[in-house]
């Protein structure tokens, strides 16, 4: 990623609802709890209009905050029952080796099965967001998206898959099962009440003007998303890009993306989503923060 050098001001982005503070501590507080005192324009500096030089670092509120190093020399501070995992298509249809070779894929399994216990304690949700088509919907799908998934003009979905997979990527099916222990682990966190499944129909799981998720997130007041998942320049980024256009908190968990595009791909999503789209960690950095 692009490096920026530490702010020597404090700095406010955004609006009186919506807002980041950037101190030259490193620290990102991105909980819209605390504005910048008022003051004057820094040079003409429109980014802001609050005061800079001599403005506190807020003190961390370990009870609903935590600080989690990223990439780039910071810190950001986010709020615990405000933010969400959002974990995308570790389905046995992109993961099981009867079906597919994924090497870099099943390496983010361990990561995420020690990640999501460890977020759940601190009241963090867990979305699990996954293919799950139904029949009306095979109806209503574009065509560049259907040729997508067709082989030699074969298959495609709900088409029959080998064994015991059944339809492709259609609801209720093995192949659309999260993969191996993550079924488990979502099953467990399902009687919780920690972890929710959500269905989409298209790369992306915020595409449309209503989708499941975003209702999801509006409904539970969440403003920020940790990103996990496969394939990371496919599903993964289409809903980091839709999410970061509706104006949500993006930190990608690096170690727990993967894809089987070519190199060059998922060093292209890091980048972009550590320098435009939010902010880079992994999962032993978040680990650390919460314990």
């Amino acid at each position: 990623m692009v490096h920026r050098p530490k702010l020597t001001v404090a700095t406010e982005y955004g609006n009186a609802a919506s807002f980041w503070v950037e101190y030259p501590s490193g620290l990102i507080d991105l909980t819209r709890t605390t504005h910048l005192p008022k003051g004057h324009l820094q040079n003409g500096d429109v980014v802001q209009d609050q005061a800079a030089h001599d403005a506190p670092t807020p003190p961390l509120h370990p009870d609903t905050q935590l600080d989690i190093p990223v990439d780039g020399d910071r810190v950001i501070r986010i709020p615990k029952k405000h933010s969400a995992i959002v974990i995308v298509d570790m389905q046995n249809f992109f993961l099981h080796p009867d079906l597919r070779e994924h090497p870099t894929g099943l390496a983010c399994v361990i990561p995420l099965m020690n990640l999501v216990p460890a977020l759940r304690a601190h009241g963090t949700k867990i979305l699990w967001v996954n293919w799950g088509l139904t029949e009306h919907e095979l109806t209503t799908i574009p065509p560049s998206l259907v040729r997508g998934y067709m082989k030699s003009g074969r298959g495609g979905f709900g088409a029959q898959l080998p064994g015991d997979f059944g339809r492709l990527l259609m609801r209720g099916e093995y192949n659309s099962e999260l993969y191996g222990p993550l079924q488990s682990l979502y099953e467990e966190g399902r009687r919780e009440g920690t972890d929710v499944w959500i269905h989409k129909n298209r790369m992306s799981g915020l595409w449309g003007p209503q989708t499941a998720l975003d209702l999801y997130l509006q409904e539970q007041g969440i403003t920020t998303l940790f990103f996990a998942g496969v394939n990371a320049d496919q599903c993964v980024l289409g809903t980091l890009v839709d999410a970061y256009f509706r104006g949500y908190d993006c930190i990608v968990v690096e170690d727990c993306v993967a894809t089987t595009s070519p190199a060059g791909a998922l060093e292209n999503v890091l980048y972009n989503a550590g320098g435009a789209y939010g902010f880079v960690t992994d999962s032993e950095r978040i680990i650390d923060a919460a314990t």
